[in-house]
């Protein structure tokens, strides 16, 4: 498996004061010398954390991929198209939140997504497509062209080490099992930590695990290159 640093709470900790520190850039550096396969960046609608300079910066500075997760709204295709990231991550996003709550509905809203993927897989960038491990998320999923889903692991997070944990991990197990059947390949990220990720390793296939607030909560006591070390030691 690839580890996916996601960098967006340390534009958190630089717009808590509105200045610029600490670097956003110098972090995903960090992050790529020390093992990670992909920077992630959330460029949300309100430009809370990563802002589009962030991105734009990024996409000349990495040496590795760069994962823009956006909204499915015409702004991000917009600016997606114009940068034209390794790849892209279609979430759900609602204004309040403090993190992303769950899956997108892509079968419920197949149409939409079907013709929002088009452009940028024709662009030549990789869509994934943030969905909960449902059957129906998965199998829609399969029919809009995208090349990967990432499953939301919240879920599992949230009830590891709990009665309901095998209830939450098999639902990942088989909706990547699913996935790949379906010609789908399959990333996973949300919630995960230096404790539950490692049962990520009992499902065949998985690609590339997407961890963030994790990573730079541990910075905090250890530096951000130790933390990405220690991540990528349990992934691999």
């Amino acid at each position: 498996m690839l580890l996916g640093v996601n960098i967006d709470h340390v534009a958190t900790l630089r717009n808590a004061r509105g200045g610029v520190e600490p670097d956003t850039i110098k972090a995903a550096e960090i992050c790529e010398l020390n093992g990670a396969t992909s920077i992630t960046t959330h460029l949300r609608e309100d430009r809370r954390h990563i802002k589009d300079k962030d991105v734009r910066t990024l996409i000349h500075t990495l040496k590795t991929n760069l994962n823009l997760e956006m909204a499915v709204t015409d702004e991000m295709q917009q600016i997606a198209l114009e940068i034209k990231p390794h790849s892209v991550c279609l979430v759900p996003e609602k204004r309040q939140e403090i993190t992303t709550e769950g899956g997108l509905d892509v079968a419920g809203q197949l149409e939409k997504i079907t013709n929002f993927v088009k452009p940028l897989v024709d662009a030549g960038i990789l869509v994934s497509l943030f969905i909960d491990p449902d059957e129906n998320q998965v199998r829609a999923s399969a029919k809009t062209g995208a090349q990967f889903i990432e499953m939301h692991t919240g879920q599992y997070s949230e009830k590891f080490g709990t009665n309901e944990e095998e209830t939450e991990f098999l639902k990942l197990k088989n909706s990547a099992a699913l996935a790949q059947s379906l010609g789908l390949k399959v990333n996973a990220g949300h919630g995960l930590n230096y404790e539950n990720v490692k049962r990520m390793h009992e499902i065949p296939g998985l690609y590339e695990l997407n961890i963030g607030h994790s990573i730079i909560s541990r910075a905090v006591f250890t530096g951000l290159a130790q933390a990405v070390k220690d991540m990528k030691e349990l992934v691999k």
